[in-house]
């Protein structure tokens, strides 16, 4: 219930703003340190192949697992209903939910956190893997879930 209300106040507190902008920030950052990173997607989800290789153009060495039953895979890493997209990743111990920026990625994981999850719920227009030419540019949140499932917005994105 916390992670609904917290979502919903961000919600009505601007984040949904609508963009259309010029080059995406999803190539900023990028860093030779290598993670490797494993990835439960559905063979049909094209969005998640692109989140992919938004993962790898960040030198993350993707183990991309095809699966039948991602809902099986996001009740076992704990992921919330509520904060539940197409794909989800696994990288030294934290899991990635939906189309979380590399960089976002990049950032917990240099740093001693008690985050357990980050999260972009649902599937927004123009985030990295969502970012076809002339896709519009929706604003999001990336969300962080610590140990204690306490809900916070880890970063955010508009006007990008």
């Amino acid at each position: 219930m916390r992670f609904v209300t917290f979502f919903l106040v961000a919600l009505m507190t601007g984040l949904t703003s609508v963009a259309q902008a010029g080059n995406p920030v999803w190539a900023e950052n990028k860093t030779e340190r290598a993670w490797d990173i494993t990835v439960y997607r559905s063979e049909s989800c094209g969005c998640c192949k692109a989140w992919i290789e938004h993962l790898e153009e960040h030198n993350f060495n993707v183990d991309d697992q095809v699966v039948d039953n991602m809902a099986d895979h996001k009740q076992r890493l704990g992921v919330p209903q509520q904060a539940a997209s197409c794909h989800t990743a696994v990288v030294n111990g934290k899991v990635i939910e939906g189309h979380v920026p590399a960089q976002d990625i990049k950032r917990l994981l240099n740093r001693d956190s008690p985050i357990r999850l980050l999260t972009v719920p649902g599937m927004p227009s123009g985030g990295p893997g969502m970012d076809m030419p002339d896709a519009r540019k929706d604003s999001f949140a990336v969300y962080s879930v610590d140990e204690q499932n306490r809900v916070d917005v880890f970063n955010a994105y508009q006007d990008y």
